[in-house]
């Protein structure tokens, strides 16, 4: 058995200065909040799974504009390694609450998210984004910023 890293995607949906945030219904991190995203299926791209993956979460439908980065450090996740392809997706239709894991969807203010309050690596995806909107650019885990 070969022991790759899972892809999985995260999306960052914005609208009028703030984002879509979900707050995780299972372990790790239970009950912490974070991007909606998960697992790319078998079969599936990337850009797929990321709008199937918003609706199943939130019930909001995203176009997306933009890819944020990739983020790959092996210790991101605590059960295992993942690839996180993070996209930027525009706002189109429905209303945000909790669906699938997610007990609950919300939007926030994009400068009133403390960083150390969303799990995972999101807090640095969050600090890349406020960059990205500055001056547009890519973004990894090893980036120097």
């Amino acid at each position: 058995m070969y022991r790759n890293p899972k892809p999985t995607i995260d999306v960052i949906v914005y609208r009028e200065n703030r984002v879509l945030l979900v707050k995780r219904g299972r372990e790790p991190f239970k009950g912490r909040w974070v991007f909606p995203g998960g697992f790319v299926d078998y079969g599936e791209t990337v850009e797929h799974a990321s709008i199937r993956e918003v609706k199943e979460e939130t019930g909001v439908d995203v176009r997306l504009i933009d890819i944020l980065g990739v983020y790959s450090a092996p210790d991101r996740d605590p059960r295992e390694h993942h690839v996180n392809v993070v996209f930027i997706g525009e706002y189109i239709a429905g209303d945000a609450q909790g669906g699938d894991d997610a007990e609950e969807a919300e939007w926030r203010d994009i400068e009133s998210i403390v960083h150390d309050d969303l799990a995972f690596d999101h807090g640095l995806v969050l600090m890349d984004f406020k960059s990205w909107l500055k001056e547009r650019g890519t973004y990894w885990s090893t980036k120097e910023r």
